[in-house]
């Protein structure tokens, strides 16, 4: 006899009052704190309680009362399924409020920051694009497609269930079939749908994660300021016909693709940094454009997703490192270099570091590229390279700057900063939650000087956020 589950209660007439530091809405019923998807706060709704927990409840709204004023029409058909673009309903400006929320309550109740401190914060510099403003786009093939609401409701069978879009959040295996998507420039959509069709005429398989089984597996597409546009299609396995074939295709269907990759990945996970990229036809890279420097993109380079905004972003960096071309500055987790080429006309030597040793190769094609010689890259883990010997081999550092990934800094790599007691620190995250934590430990040390919110990431809840620190004890 199977255990019978309680049902969930649906609670009446409640109100949207906050959105919290993961972009969900925020509702209260006595005590219990609700998280709420696809409303913004002013919205009175019914809310069906989907997931009970001891601290909080889950919901989603099943009735609407009232409408907020924050409130917009969302611009997408896929609003409310795919997982992107989440904040759609919500008003750009106040998209802007809630991040610069974002970023005072973590810095505040994470970083221990105090109201003084926290008054430094600059208001948020927003994107000059809200949509077609990401450089590069992942999407999957899925043999199962995700059935939205309307689709079921409808009572017609779906014969084809092949998708190419997003995965479902929280759901690898589910796959949104994607008609339209608002964030990267076209050719980015005619690509995307000119291979589904010929995939769908030439009756290929699309992949299928829990049987490991299907042909296509995954799309990727990158564009530039320059213009140019690289595209990746990873194969589970090689069927060099049928692959063959369907590169000429898309080589023949858009000659302004100027980087045409393929790669056979019969791994069990997506990632392609184990991979070999072949070149199917044209260059092995794409140039991007900052002021008057390039850097060479491969098809494994880390880049900054919003091209425009980066510049802005690495303005303030340089702003606030201070730099009178007498420093020495180290660069972590220094990607392809950007940071590092960026400010090597105002240093005087600059040293970077990263982990991916791809990442290293194109920074130094990269400084080769600018005619840069005051720049040196080193492939490592903070954590482990950032020695004393390391240190007295290549200069002690005035500056050091920091762009970790999201989950921030190792505990033994703040350990090594603190020893290498540079002047100044800028510190650039993605994600002010571990950026605060960071802080923290560094507070016996450092103090904050200067913060600026930076919105990389029109209608999500994720800010890039750069705060100044200063060393304030020997």
């Amino acid at each position: 006899m199977g255990i019978k589950r309680k049902s969930l209660p649906v609670l009446e007439q409640i109100e949207i009052l906050d959105i919290g530091a993961k972009g969900k809405a925020i509702a209260r019923q006595n005590d219990m704190v609700i998280f709420v998807a696809n409303v913004v706060p002013g919205d009175i709704v019914d809310i069906q309680v989907t997931r009970k927990k001891k601290n909080y409840l889950e919901g989603i709204p099943v009735t609407f009362h009232s409408y907020s004023e924050k409130r917009v029409k969302e611009f997408c058909e896929h609003f409310g399924t795919c997982g992107g673009c989440k904040w759609q309903n919500l008003s750009y400006e106040d998209q802007l409020y809630y991040k610069q929320k974002q970023v005072f309550d973590q810095l505040q109740r994470i970083g221990g920051l105090p109201p003084e401190k926290l008054k430094m914060i600059h208001p948020i510099l927003p994107s000059g694009k809200t949509t077609n403003y990401r450089n590069k786009l992942e999407f999957t093939f899925s043999n199962k497609c995700w059935l939205t609401k309307e689709e079921i409701e409808s009572g017609k069978t779906i014969t084809d269930q092949r998708a190419l879009g997003f995965h479902i959040p929280t759901m690898l295996d589910k796959v949104l079939d994607i008609k339209k998507c608002y964030l990267q420039e076209d050719p980015s959509n005619d690509i995307r749908l000119a291979i589904k069709e010929y995939s769908i005429k030439k009756n290929l398989t699309y992949y299928d994660p829990r049987n490991h089984e299907g042909f296509l597996r995954n799309l990727i597409i990158r564009t530039s300021l320059t213009g140019e546009i690289m595209v990746i299609i990873i194969f589970s396995h090689e069927e060099k016909r049928k692959r063959e074939d369907l590169l000429k295709f898309v080589s023949g269907e858009f000659p302004q693709i100027t980087s045409l990759f393929y790669i056979i990945n019969p791994k069990f996970n997506d990632t392609i940094t184990d991979q070999e990229v072949k070149l199917f036809k044209g260059k092995d890279h794409i140039f991007e454009q900052m002021e008057d420097l390039v850097f060479k993109i491969g098809p494994k380079s880390f880049y900054q997703t919003n091209s425009e905004q980066a510049y802005r972003l690495y303005k303030v960096v340089l702003e606030y490192a201070q730099l009178t071309g007498k420093e020495m500055v180290y660069d972590l987790y220094t990607g392809i270099g950007t940071i590092a080429i960026y400010l090597a006309k105002s240093a005087k030597r600059i040293i970077g570091i990263e982990q991916i040793p791809e990442a290293v190769e194109d920074a130094k094609n990269n400084c080769e590229l600018n005619k840069t010689n005051n720049v040196r890259f080193f492939t490592g883990d903070i954590k482990d390279i950032l020695t004393p010997d390391f240190v007295a081999k290549n200069g002690l550092p005035e500056v050091v700057i920091l762009d970790p990934p999201r989950t921030g800094i190792h505990k033994k790599a703040i350990v090594n900063i603190k020893k290498v007691n540079p002047s100044r620190i800028v510190y650039v995250s993605c994600n002010p939650a571990t950026q605060a934590r960071d802080i923290s430990l560094l507070s016996d040390l450092y103090e904050v000087t200067q913060i600026q919110p930076v919105d990389m990431f029109p209608h999500t809840h994720h800010v890039e956020n750069v705060v100044a620190l200063t060393k304030v004890r020997p």
